[in-house]
């Protein structure tokens, strides 16, 4: 008899994926590390922050969208369902969280059931594990979404705390976001015909790969947990519900709206991510509970390790 060859059990691309995600729990933890070590300090933390969200995060969009037309990339169908895919996950969490005693802990499950990682983790991840395509359309993903989460965000803490703050405010802040600038150039070059200078772009690339590791040591500097303070069942309801529920909200919206092989994996993986970092922000400005927010950030970054792996293999 022929020897029968043995099925393997993990394909080597799930090992390259796998590897790739403990790489990146690496380097989430060093960044925590050099924090706790006092490395990473305010000031340093600060800098890292500018320079990834003002340099690296836009330079690594403009790559991903100069040479594709806003046609091929921001379809009606993309742009529906990422809307329909946040208000549902808002919905669901509305009723998840409404008996929290605490209006500000209440406010804060809420938005950071929905608000996702795009930019420092979701988009960085996604162009370093999947192709052009799928990272051109990850890139409109981040800027649509941007732009639904943010003001929502803004919306239901100022309502649920009584904050004081102006929406038009939020708003222009949101138009001066350096990655929805470079994001607007990058589709404005690709519709027009436009070549970016070959020179320009090699740069640009250079620079937007360093996206993912500067993201990961932001992100690692800004995570702190009070174990004592935990409140298992409340963590554990918003993590439950971004993680999990958002990107099966996801799964089944764009598998009922029969996009291509390229969308699809770009609106699941990216709306897999965990919660934003700038959720902490915006509960300590607007009267949320800053602790509990941390916390969630926390826990749901380091759980994403393990469900957006399983997630990729999926889509993959």
């Amino acid at each position: 008899m022929e020897p029968t060859t043995p099925v393997a059990l993990v394909s080597s691309r799930e090992l390259e994926v796998f590897g790739r995600l403990l790489a990146m729990l690496a380097v989430l933890l060093v960044g925590t590390g050099l924090r706790a070590s006092g490395v990473l300090d305010a000031r340093r933390t600060a800098r890292l922050n500018e320079l990834t969200y003002f340099v690296a995060l836009p330079a690594l969009i403009f790559v991903s969208t100069y040479d594709r037309s806003i046609a091929r990339l921001a379809s009606p169908t993309l742009l529906g369902g990422l809307a329909a895919v946040v208000l549902a996950t808002a919905g669901v969490a509305l009723v998840v969280h409404r008996n929290r005693p605490s209006s500000r802990r209440r406010s804060v499950a809420i938005v950071q059931s929905y608000h996702s990682n795009l930019g420092y983790l979701g988009l960085p991840l996604v162009a370093a594990t999947f192709d052009a395509d799928v990272t051109a359309i990850a890139s409109v993903v981040l800027g649509v979404v941007s732009l639904v989460q943010v003001p929502l965000t803004v919306l239901v803490l100022v309502f649920a705390n009584d904050a004081s703050t102006s929406l038009g405010r939020e708003l222009g802040r949101l138009a001066r976001n350096p990655v929805l600038i470079a994001l607007t150039a990058g589709l404005v070059v690709g519709s027009s015909g436009l070549e970016a200078p070959g020179p320009a772009v090699t740069v640009l690339d250079v620079v937007g790969a360093l996206a993912l590791p500067l993201a990961l040591l932001c992100v690692g500097a800004s995570l702190q947990v009070d174990l004592p303070g935990v409140d298992v069942g409340a963590v554990g309801s918003v993590v439950a519900l971004k993680i999990c529920l958002m990107p099966v909200l996801a799964w089944l919206v764009f598998s009922a709206l029969a996009v291509d092989a390229a969308t699809f994996t770009a609106a699941v993986v990216m709306l897999g991510t965990p919660t934003a970092v700038s959720t902490f922000v915006f509960a300590t400005e607007l009267g949320g509970d800053p602790e509990f927010a941390s916390l969630n950030v926390f826990a749901s970054t380091l759980v994403s390790m393990a469900t957006l792996f399983v997630l990729i293999a999926l889509v993959g």
